[in-house]
């Protein structure tokens, strides 16, 4: 199981998107160098509000690439590092990874899953409606967040467009996504 980093972006600044890059060094422990989500205790400024010592769990941000044409299909058009992701990839179903699911991203870089994106209104700031286009109910009314995946980096490396990306799953129970 594997697919293909397709676009790699980092901002220095706190800004929604996320300009696109050649490549991105990932830092063990910390996340994308020069990027303003990288540190070792949470930086995303609403859960510093609540808690700026608790640990950074969403040193990475990944979203499928897939999900551009199905909310493009819907009207929104939507581009890579625009919903603030760090590392687009294709030909991966992330929402489907368990928990602890370690993504290896080029020759060096390891990432391992912590959790889903929690959506925030910010999305619809960028476009009017697009929320609820990643944030949705399934048949049974639980809810399911499509706005991609977290992760803390484990190795760290340069991560560019078309490094290849490797799965491994963790062993033991498969404990499926939460926000993180």
């Amino acid at each position: 199981m594997g697919g293909t980093v397709r676009t790699v972006s980092s901002n220095g600044e706190y800004t929604f998107t996320k300009p696109n890059r050649d490549s991105i060094t990932l830092l063990a422990g910390l996340g994308v160098e020069g990027d303003v989500h990288a540190g070792v205790t949470v930086k995303h400024r609403s859960r510093v509000a609540q808690d700026p010592t608790q640990p950074n769990l969403r040193q990475v941000h990944l979203i499928h690439e897939e999900l551009f044409k199905e909310v493009g299909e819907a009207g929104f058009d939507v581009a890579p590092g625009d919903l603030g992701e760090n590392i687009t990839t294709s030909g991966i179903d992330l929402l489907a990874l368990p928990t602890g699911t370690v993504l290896r991203l080029g020759d060096e870089a390891q990432v391992e899953i912590t959790g889903l994106r929690n959506p925030c209104l910010q999305i619809d700031a960028f476009q009017g409606g697009l929320l609820k286009q990643v944030v949705g109910r399934d048949d049974d009314g639980n809810i399911v967040r499509k706005a991609g995946i977290m992760s803390i980096v484990r190795t760290g490396g340069v991560v560019r467009p078309g490094d290849a990306i490797a799965v491994e799953l963790p062993d033991g129970l498969h404990v499926p996504l939460d926000r993180v």
